[in-house]
């Protein structure tokens, strides 16, 4: 097999997002759980004849050798190439890009772990997911997630997961206009560091009394996203018209949950033309696991 081709990097969701404290080091203590959901950028593989990973296609402000893509797949071949004495072929790699930048949906990051998922396979170079875990955590932290590839309790830095049973309904996401940078946030004087911790059943049973989602915790870095980007503030006031729209991540996107297409449907045909909307089902898997299946028979 020489190409993969339509490969889905799935957009996530925090459906809370906890700031539990604050190491040593600066990194801060996280508790959340990261829904995958069925919109995403699409990347497209095909193997070289020569040793080179090439982007094909151009994204505004990410130079080649700045992409988590390139980056991932980088450290890859170099893995391959210490276990099996040589490099692999190059890879070319084109990008369906849909997914803003600093959206909090953590398009980066998946992008890279489709990448690695892709050419794990097409390289067959045999790693297992926490070995391509391992690999891409340095690169960002939301990276493992995406290999991990199913709901999940987050903790520590973004690195600690355990698969925890999500929500099944439609999400109606709002793109506020702005690029929220996450330092921004994090270093912020006002941003809540000391939210008691939840545990796994504290979540559950929530979402068992409510039926389709959230209602559960907050987003901690929210009320300074909002401070620093007053759109985003006027995304959640507007959302909120319909239910409990919160943001997702470090900003900017907005999203509200609904519990059939047709709700979804009808909020969205409401949202103000100055806004980019959408919507997505929730994922109970990545797409790319089912994928690599079907390419295997």
């Amino acid at each position: 097999m020489r190409s993969l081709h339509h490969c889905l990097a799935p957009a996530k969701l925090n459906l809370f997002l906890h700031v539990t404290g604050r190491r040593a080091d600066g990194y801060h203590l996280l508790q959340s759980v990261f829904q995958l959901i069925d919109h995403g950028d699409t990347l497209h593989f095909d193997l070289r004849d020569d040793e080179r990973i090439v982007r094909k296609t151009e994204v505004p402000g990410v130079p080649p050798d700045q992409d988590l893509i390139v980056r991932a797949l980088r450290l890859l071949q170099k893995e391959y190439a210490r276990r099996h004495g040589r490099l692999p072929p190059g890879i070319e790699v084109a990008i369906e890009k849909v997914l803003p930048m600093g959206g909090g949906l953590g398009g980066g990051s998946s992008d890279a772990a489709t990448a690695l998922m892709a050419a794990n396979h097409l390289w067959r170079a045999g790693l297992t997911q926490q070995e391509l875990m391992d690999l891409g955590l340095p690169l960002g932290a939301d990276i493992p997630f995406f290999l991990f590839g199913e709901t999940a309790f987050v903790e520590g830095v973004g690195e600690a997961l355990r698969a925890v049973p999500g929500p099944d309904c439609w999400y109606v996401v709002l793109e506020p206009g702005v690029t929220v940078p996450t330092p921004a946030i994090f270093s912020a004087h006002d941003l809540t560091r000391d939210t008691k911790p939840v545990t796994i059943a504290d979540f559950s049973s929530s979402l068992a009394v409510s039926g389709k989602q959230i209602g559960f915790g907050k987003n901690d870095l929210q009320d300074v996203a909002e401070r620093l980007f007053p759109p985003v503030a006027e995304a959640v006031k507007w959302l909120s018209g319909y239910g409990d729209a919160r943001m997702t991540g470090s900003g900017a996107c907005v999203f509200c949950a609904f519990s059939g297409e047709r709700e979804a449907d009808q909020v969205l045909a409401q949202v103000p033309a100055r806004w980019k909307a959408w919507k997505a089902h929730s994922l109970t898997s990545h797409p790319m696991k089912s994928l690599l299946q079907i390419n295997e028979l």
